[in-house]
């Protein structure tokens, strides 16, 4: 089950898989540069919360960025990275089916603190997003996925990369399924209870 304590997340993992709470676990590698990823981020003056058993980063109400560790590297991401303008040239791909650049990799723990001056660069940029409302305009061709499913896709590669997999039918299903409810609570808690089902390639209404 996918943590939702925050302080749980740095000394023991995300929860996501069988390595949580062992020493196999990927947060045990990047602990310290994990430590100042967060530092900067708090700094910048983002609200710490927890997301899809992550630690998420917001300003004025919208996710601004998440952290993320994995065997060989950990990283910053960032939400609406469409928006980002990379200046430095340094936002790369998650996956195959990652639309947009949205992550400052790390593969050293001293990568954040030699960094810090650019990752605060380019959270001030997305703040300032969030601050004015600026979003970019919705792909009439594509799905128009409810806001709460687009942030669980950018949080989470494995989760993406299945759903975009999916075929549109079932990518429908999920959606229909998700506009029915009326509290975003509601359509967070069924994005996390359908997360398996996902990547097991199966439609909403699948058993």
């Amino acid at each position: 089950m996918m943590i939702t304590d925050i302080e749980t997340y740095f000394s023991k993992g995300c929860g996501r898989c069988a390595r949580f709470s062992t020493p196999d676990c990927s947060i045990k590698d990047w602990q310290e540069g994990l430590a100042q990823l967060r530092s900067i981020c708090l700094s910048a003056d983002l609200k710490e919360t927890v997301k899809w058993g992550h630690p998420c980063y917001m300003f004025a109400d919208r996710n601004i960025a998440l952290l993320g560790a994995f065997r060989k590297d950990f990283g910053l991401s960032f939400f609406n990275a469409a928006l980002m303008k990379d200046a430095e040239n340094i936002l790369e791909r998650q996956g195959p089916n990652t639309k947009h650049p949205n992550l400052i990799r790390f593969t050293s723990n001293s990568g954040p603190a030699q960094m810090e001056d650019v990752i605060l660069a380019y959270l001030q940029e997305a703040t300032g997003y969030a601050a004015t409302g600026q979003t970019l305009p919705k792909d009439d061709s594509a799905l128009d996925l409810p806001e709460e499913l687009v942030e669980a896709l950018d949080a989470d590669p494995e989760l993406s990369e299945a759903f975009h997999a999916l075929t549109r039918g079932r990518q429908r299903s999920y959606v229909i399924n998700l506009n029915g409810a009326k509290k975003q609570e509601t359509r967070v808690n069924r994005i996390a209870k359908f997360r398996d089902k996902i990547i097991d390639g199966k439609g909403a209404n699948e058993h």
